[in-house]
């Protein structure tokens, strides 16, 4: 039996089905969330920016990275390592990504060359509000249900 992951994401949320072949349907194997990345940036940050004392022309240092989007990679590592897990159990032997074009980018940048291997589709939509049925219905053609 081939199994096929079906991960739906956005930068806080993250819902793993699991398809088991023809007429199965969708399981939701599990929810992941990450309520820092809905924060605002000033809640995320508890001190303001520092100044740099006697270097000319230069006022404040400004991070690199805003704290928001610093938690979404926190979160996109954190669904990589679930993937990791899964591949390396053989929980499943294909996956399908379901997440926003931004987070889709950080998805694919810290996903594994293995586990991105068996990925054999993605979709930049946000569906994690998307009910099951109806989801199954959108990726029909996609999971053979």
């Amino acid at each position: 039996m081939s199994i096929t992951w079906i991960l739906v994401a956005n930068a806080s949320l993250a819902k793993l089905y699991a398809n088991f072949g023809p007429n199965k349907g969708l399981k939701l194997v599990k929810e992941l969330i990450h309520p820092e990345s809905r924060q605002k940036n000033s809640e995320l940050v508890t001190d303001r920016s520092g100044a740099m004392a006697g270097v000319a022309g230069i006022g404040s240092m400004q991070p690199q990275t805003l704290p928001k989007q610093h938690e979404a990679q926190v979160f996109a590592q954190e669904i990589a390592q679930e993937l990791y897990r899964g591949r390396a159990s053989n929980a499943f032997k294909r996956a399908i990504i379901v997440a926003p074009p931004a987070f889709m980018g950080m998805l694919n940048n810290v996903l594994d060359g293995p586990t991105s291997q068996l990925v054999t589709d993605r979709f930049e939509k946000d569906y994690t509000k998307t009910p099951e049925p109806e989801l199954a219905a959108r990726l029909s053609d996609r999971i053979y249900l």
